[in-house]
Protein backbone atom coordinates (compact mmCIF):
# COMPACT_ATOMS: atom_id res chain seq x y z
CA UNK A 1 0.00 0.00 0.00
CA UNK A 2 1.16 3.62 -0.92
CA UNK A 3 2.82 6.04 2.07
CA UNK A 4 -0.53 8.04 0.71
CA UNK A 5 -2.28 6.85 2.93
CA UNK A 6 -0.11 7.56 5.94
CA UNK A 7 -1.59 9.81 8.53
CA UNK A 8 0.95 9.67 10.78
CA UNK A 9 -0.91 8.43 13.83
CA UNK A 10 -1.31 4.79 15.62
CA UNK A 11 -3.45 3.14 17.85
CA UNK A 12 -2.72 3.16 21.79
CA UNK A 13 -4.42 2.07 25.19
CA UNK A 14 -5.36 3.98 27.56
CA UNK A 15 -2.37 3.24 29.78
CA UNK A 16 0.15 4.19 27.35
CA UNK A 17 -1.70 7.45 26.39
CA UNK A 18 -1.28 8.06 30.46
CA UNK A 19 2.24 7.19 30.58
CA UNK A 20 2.98 9.38 27.58
CA UNK A 21 0.76 12.12 28.93
CA UNK A 22 2.80 11.82 32.87
CA UNK A 23 5.71 11.75 30.94
CA UNK A 24 5.51 15.01 29.10
CA UNK A 25 4.20 17.34 31.99
CA UNK A 26 7.20 15.71 33.87
CA UNK A 27 9.01 17.19 30.92
CA UNK A 28 7.50 20.88 31.38
CA UNK A 29 8.17 20.61 35.20
CA UNK A 30 11.68 20.04 34.98
CA UNK A 31 12.23 22.68 32.29
CA UNK A 32 10.38 24.89 34.37
CA UNK A 33 12.54 24.39 37.59
CA UNK A 34 15.53 24.48 35.41
CA UNK A 35 14.45 28.07 33.72
CA UNK A 36 14.03 29.31 37.51
CA UNK A 37 17.51 27.87 38.68
CA UNK A 38 18.76 29.79 35.97
CA UNK A 39 17.00 33.14 36.37
CA UNK A 40 17.89 32.99 39.85
CA UNK A 41 21.95 32.24 39.26
CA UNK A 42 22.18 34.68 36.51
CA UNK A 43 21.52 38.16 38.41
CA UNK A 44 23.79 36.95 41.01
CA UNK A 45 26.91 36.41 38.41
CA UNK A 46 25.72 39.87 36.24
CA UNK A 47 26.39 41.43 39.76
CA UNK A 48 29.56 39.48 40.09
CA UNK A 49 31.10 41.16 36.71
CA UNK A 50 30.49 44.53 37.56
CA UNK A 51 33.49 46.47 37.95
CA UNK A 52 35.91 44.11 37.36
CA UNK A 53 38.48 46.65 37.72
CA UNK A 54 38.09 46.95 41.60
CA UNK A 55 39.65 44.17 43.76
CA UNK A 56 37.28 43.98 46.26
CA UNK A 57 33.33 43.43 46.32
CA UNK A 58 31.43 45.23 49.10
CA UNK A 59 28.71 43.09 50.44
CA UNK A 60 26.59 44.04 53.60
CA UNK A 61 24.95 40.89 55.36
CA UNK A 62 26.39 38.58 53.29
CA UNK A 63 25.96 35.47 55.04
CA UNK A 64 22.30 36.24 55.24
CA UNK A 65 21.83 37.29 51.61
CA UNK A 66 24.24 33.84 50.67
CA UNK A 67 22.09 31.69 53.25
CA UNK A 68 18.34 33.11 51.79
CA UNK A 69 20.08 32.45 47.82
CA UNK A 70 20.65 28.91 49.07
CA UNK A 71 17.36 28.26 50.48
CA UNK A 72 15.79 29.65 47.19
CA UNK A 73 18.18 27.17 45.48
CA UNK A 74 17.31 24.35 47.03
CA UNK A 75 13.61 24.74 47.23
CA UNK A 76 13.95 25.44 42.96
CA UNK A 77 15.82 21.87 43.46
CA UNK A 78 13.27 19.87 45.86
CA UNK A 79 10.37 21.36 43.37
CA UNK A 80 8.81 23.04 46.31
Amino acid sequence: MSDIFDFGFTAVTEDELETVTVAKESEILVANRLDMLYNGILPLLENLKKNPEKDYIYWPNRTGKVEEFELYLKKIYQGE
